[in-house]
This record gives structure tokens, C-alpha cells and sequence, in this order.
């Protein structure tokens, strides 16, 4: 599918016809942010066969990551030179690095979708290809990595993406600008990330690797930075808005006079342009967008809404604000009822009220509600307390689990549940799982009656926690076993009509008033993103083919355990009970196989109800200090359509 999903417009900076000296008055690197990572990787597209076309006579040189942040754009430019927009016969790529040791052949290779999306797919000379070799004996890799600095200092372009703490390559934290081509010890950190590639064994996870340096980065003639999805937006910060720092390597690149950073919405989210629009320039002053500066302005001085003062709007760059509104308590009251009115105890809608200044209508009631969840978790740990309030209000509620989240399942976990089947006096089958476990061969797709098991541990906690909430877990529960997901290891297959044909079936049956999905929006290549794409690509046919299905539908975004919705952008902010927050805690424990491991935690060791407690206190704390009613933690969600 090649939609790609983006939050609606909230008003923000108005750019057009700004100065690029004010627009980028922030940026230590000038940056430009696309709505989404499509839009922004068709950019650098453009970028790169624009600078190979303006070079002649000569080879041009290229450098050019690993990883998946550049995929997109490298299947766009496969595309134009199969369709002879460019040519890349006159091209030298330069590969920044690779794992120390490996073979080019292996499954896990870092340059694996390098070759496989670029450079198998356009007519570049085999001689002009410079990958590091992963195989040079270790009395020789010193030299080697020297004779590859030489011919990689000096490129024409050079094209980064940038890793979650700023990393370049694998130039972490503690590398300085003077660094070259060389072999790298891969921290613990770093390898616990690459651990995903080699089957979450971080005893298989290589434990070097060889690297471009940022001296021979910063060597290059250009360069250009990309980053996608949120998880990016804190290192983009850094790298765009902060201090120079070995602690964030990319921020280093500030040093070079010809290079330009290209981000998605998401990871540009935390720029000040965007955080704080009015401290760059006039704004397009929507609701949202007022109340965001609001909160933002409580957030600054300390204050609750109702004691802001014409003196703190005036002092903090919202004079503009003042102008549009009138005066200052205006203001402050719009704002506080507007903030006000998005709380509710009553999610699906309170009968016989009126619903004039609530975020859900009262009719009908009951609801029939549909909670599309992306893992077989993520329903209650992303939105439990809400799921609590429905079902305990009376609404005709399902959970459909869009993938089976087999993969997340530890070898040991496994073993466990066989062994118990077996002290039951059930089959025995611990000698065959496990041989089967020792069969995995590292990097390829595990085995399928591995993942059957697993994904019945999946489906099995699932059930017991919608049945902990009161569900009927044979009629209420639905398991989709979306196809894009059943690729055997952590990259999925592409999200094809497949996909979607099975979200829009359960859609036609349930007919739903109200529809929850996932409203992370971290790499485009992320489970919850393709989830959330398919199931609004869903939503999109079924209304383009009977208007009058959908035509009372509203679709609310919730977010993950990492993250949570802005005060100033939700539209609907369920407060949760104590006793509710201790029983979202208990259905999150009936996915046991989820409980203490944490199997993709990255820099985050929290647990996931850990994570999910923490995420709705704090947000619970955020309403208080602006002066709204004290609870024990809130729940927020954004409104769709």
C-alpha cells in the first residue's frame, strides 16, 4: 500500500513566505520536515539524482547508509533508474559500514537491503561498489580499514541516517569528529538492539564491527541526514537545536558548512519550530493549536490556566495570540473550559445526558466498540482503563488482535508451557520442542510450528485478560493473524489488500460506532504503524463503497507504552480510579510470556505495565498543574474523524 498515514492538521508556524533565517533561526543544521517519510525520502531522491546529473566527466562518489531508515529511499531511486530516470554507471557507492566479523552473504549482513533494494536492482558497475569486508583475517584488518579510508575520504555526497542516541554507522556515544575508518567494540546497548536481527540471542549478536569514521564523514563534500517516526524526535533535537557533544555523535555534523537535515513530522515533532512555533513566527491560530501555546505557557512559568497574566503571554513570544483573542482572561477561560470538556468517566458516551460539550455523543447507547490492537497486548497496556469503563458501562465491546506477536515469544517461554502440559499428564512434547528450538538457524525465519506454538501462548493470554475485563473471550475476541506479520523474523512482509480485506470483513460484521487503534507513529516500518494503515485503508473502502455504513463511525487513536498524546492536542481524556489502574495492572500480568523479559525494551528497561502506570500518572499530573481536577492517572486518545 502506498498511503501512508499522518496526523491531522492543528494550525502551527505559518512558512510561506518566511525568511529562511527565521524559519531555521533555531537549527545549528538547516532542516526540513515532510509530513511523512515517503514524501521526505522522494526528496532526497531528488537530492541525489540532481547531484549525479549536475557531475560529468567523471565518477561520482557516494556515500551511503545501512539500516532500514533509508529503504524507501532506496527503492525510489531502484525505480527511477529502471525506468531511466538515472543512471548509475558513472556512480561509486560507498557502504559506511558492517558488522566485524561476517560474510556478505549472511541473512544479517548490514548491507543485506542495501544490495537487495539498491544496488541488485540498478546497472552500476559490480568494480564501483565499496562495501567494508566483514571477512579481512584480524592481522590485517588495521590495514584494510586504512586502505578503505583513503578511498572513502572525499566524497561528493554522503547520505546518513541517524540512529535513536545519535549514532552515525556505528560511531556511539564517545566518538569524536577526528575518528576514520577502523573497527569498533559494539556496546552492550548497541548489540542488544542488533540482537533483533539474530533472533533476540544476544550470544549470536557480533560483537564488533567496522565503521566509517566522523572525520571521514565529515570529509565528505556534502551531506545529508535523514530520520523517521518518533522514536528519533529527542536524538533529532540534540542533533538539530543542542551543543556539540560526543555523547550525540551526529551532533558533531554541525561542524560541516554544506549539510542539510530532511525528517518526517514525527521526528521533527520536538523542534522548537513545531513544539513552539510562535517563538519563530506568525502562526495559524486553530483551537488546538491555542490550546497547546496555553499549556505550553503553564509548562514555562509554573502556573495553572486561570492565574496566567497578560504579562506572561506578552513575555513569552504569544503577543500574536493576544492580538487574535482579544485579551489575556479570555483566554485563559476558553482554554480551561476547552481542556475541561475533554475529560469524561464516560467513553462511549453518557445516556440521557447532554453530550453539547462532551467528546462522545450519548446516542447511541449502548455502543458497539471495536479495539484494534497491533499486538496481542497492546490493548490493555495502551488503553485498559478506558476498556475497563466500557465494558463496565454496558457497550458491546470487541478486541480484534491484528497480528500474533509470535515472534515476541522467548525459546524459554516455550519450553515452559510444554513442560507444564507435560507435568499435566498431557503430551508429552518437551524433547520435540525443543529439538525444534535447536534447530533455528540464526537469521532465517524461525520455524512455522514454532510460531504456531507461540503464537498460541499469544492468543491464550489474550483471552485471559479480556476475560479478567469481563469479555466473552469466544464471541468478543478476535484474532486476524494479519499476513504482512507472518514472515517468520523481525522484518515483515509488505501490507498488501490482503491485509486490509481482513480488517474491512470484521468491520462489516461488527459494524462498530466506535473504532480504537494505535496512534504510534514511529518507524514507517513499525507493526503498529502498518496496522494502523491497513486498518484506515479499511476504513477508506468501506465508506467509498456504502456511504451510510461508516457514516456514524468515529475513530479514536490511542498510544502505546512509550508514549502518550499532548493535554493540548487530545480530544478525550479518561481519568482512571486507583482500583481501575490496579486492574489494567493484573490483565497486563496475564500476558505472562511478556512479564519480566521484555523482549524488544531497547534503552528501556521498564516493564510494560511498569511503562503504561508511569505514562498515565504522569499525564494525570499534567491536567492537575494546569489547574484541572486532581486523578489518579488519565488515559488520553485523539480523534480521528
Amino acid at each position: 500500500m502506498e498511503k501512508h498515514f499522518t496526523l491531522p492538521y492543528e494550525g502551527g508556524l505559518i512558512e510561506e513566505n518566511l525568511p529562511d533565517g527565521i524559519l531555521h533561526n533555531y537549527e545549528k543544521i538547516w532542516t526540513q520536515i515532510y509530513p511523512e517519510s515517503h514524501q521526505a525520502s522522494v526528496a532526497v531522491a531528488d537530492y541525489i539524482v540532481s547531484a549525479i546529473k549536475d557531475c560529468s566527466g567523471r565518477l561520482f562518489r557516494l556515500g551511503l547508509s545501512t539500516g532500514m531508515t533509508p529503504v524507501t529511499l532506496y527503492e525510489e531511486l531502484a525505480r527511477r533508474c529502471q525506468e531511466g530516470g538515472v543512471s548509475f554507471q558513472d556512480v561509486e557507492v560507498f557502504s559506511i559500514d558492517e558488522y566485524y566479523p561476517s560474510s556478505q552473504d549472511e541473512y544479517q549482513s548490514r548491507n543485506h537491503l542495501l544490495r537487495e533494494t539498491l544496488l541488485d536492482q540498478v546497472d552500476i558497475l559490480r568494480e564501483n561498489i565499496h562495501i567494508p569486508d566483514g571477512a579481512v583475517p584480524q592481522a590485517q584488518v588495521s590495514e584494510y580499514c586504512a586502505r578503505f579510508e583513503k578511498l572513502a575520504r572525499g566524497l561528493d555526497l554522503l547520505v546518513l541516517g541517524v540512529g535513536e542516541q545519535g549514532q552515525l554507522g556505528f560511531n556511539e556515544a564517545g566518538s569524536n569528529e577526528k575518528t576514520r575508518t577502523r573497527t569498533v567494540r559494539l556496546s552492550y546497548s548497541s548489540r542488544k538492539r542488533q540482537a533483533l536481527h539474530f533472533n533476540h540471542d544476544l550470544a549470536a549478536t557480533p560483537q564488533s564491527a567496522i565503521t566509517m569514521g566522523l572525520g571521514t564523514m565529515l570529509s565528505a563534500s556534502r551531506i545529508v541526514l535523514m530520520a523517521w517516526g518518533e522514536d528519533k524526535a529527542k536524538a533529532v533535537r540534540a542533533i538539530v537545536e543542542g551543543d556539540m557533544t560526543t555523547a550525540c555523535p551526529a551532533s558533531l555534523m554541525q561542524r560541516h558548512d554544506h549539510i542539510r537535515f530532511i525528517v518526517d513530522a514525527t521526528a521533527g515533532s520536538l523542534l522548537t519550530r513545531v513544539v513552539a512555533p510562535w517563538l519563530v513566527g506568525p502562526c495559524d491560530w486553530t483551537p488546538k493549536l491555542r490550546r497547546k501555546a496555553v499549556v505550553w505557557l503553564c509548562q514555562t512559568v509554573g502556573k495553572p490556566i486561570l492565574k496566567l497574566t497578560d504579562q506572561d503571554y506578552l513575555e513569552n513570544s504569544l503577543g500574536e495570540l493576544i492580538e487574535k483573542e482579544g485579551t489575556f482572561d479570555k483566554i485563559n477561560i476558553d482554554v480551561f473550559n476547552d481542556l475541561q470538556h475533554t475529560i469524561t468517566g464516560w467513553p462511549g458516551g453518557k445516556p440521557n445526558a447532554d453530550d453539547s460539550t462532551r467528546p462522545v455523543p450519548a446516542k447511541p447507547f449502548p455502543k458497539t466498540v471495536l479495539i484494534l490492537s497491533p499486538h496481542p497486548d497492546d490493548d490493555v497496556i495502551s488503553m485498559g482503563g478506558t476498556f475497563i469503563r466500557l465494558v463496565s458501562q454496558g457497550h458491546d465491546v470487541h478486541v480484534a488482535y491484528q497480528t500474533s506477536g509470535d515472534v515476541a515469544v522467548h525459546d524459554d517461554v516455550v519450553l515452559q508451557q510444554m513442560d507444564a502440559a507435560s507435568q499435566l499428564g498431557l503430551a508429552d512434547q518437551f524433547k520435540s520442542v525443543k529439538a525444534l528450538i535447536e534447530s533455528k538457524v540464526p537469521g532465517e525465519p524461525e520455524p512455522r510450528d514454532l510460531l504456531r506454538l507461540k503464537a498460541a501462548i499469544r492468543r491464550s493470554e489474550a483471552r485471559a485478560a479480556v476475560r479478567s475485563l469481563g469479555l466473552d473471550d469466544n464471541t468478543n475476541a478476535h484474532f486476524l493473524n494479519l499476513p504482512f506479520y507472518e514472515s517468520g523474523g523481525i522484518e515483515k512482509n509488505p501490507s498488501t489488500q490482503a491485509d486490509v480485506d481482513i480488517i474491512k470483513a470484521l468491520i462489516v460484521q461488527l459494524k462498530p460506532q466506535m473504532i480504537f487503534m494505535a496512534g504510534d507513529l514511529a518507524d514507517p516500518h513499525g507493526t503498529h504503524r502498518v496496522c494502523t494503515e491497513a486498518a484506515l485503508e479499511a476504513v477508506e473502502q468501506l465508506r467509498a463503497e456504502d456511504a451510510s455504513l461508516l457514516a456514524d463511525t468515529h475513530i479514536w487513536l490511542y498510544r502505546g507504552a512509550w508514549m502518550e498524546w499532548e493535554p493540548g492536542r487530545a480530544d478525550m481524556a479518561v481519568p482512571l480510579s486507583p482500583e481501575e489502574v490496579v486492574k489494567k495492572r493484573h490483565a497486563i500480568f496475564r500476558h505472562l510470556s511478556q512479564k519480566d523479559i521484555v523482549p524488544f525494551p531497547g534503552e528501556d528497561s521498564r516493564e510494560f505495565w511498569q511503562r503504561a502506570e508511569e505514562r498515565t500518572q504522569h499525564t494525570a499530573q499534567l491536567y492537575d498543574q494546569v489547574g484541572m481536577a486532581e486523578y489518579q492517572a488519565i488515559e488520553l486518545f485523539l480523534k480521528l474523524c
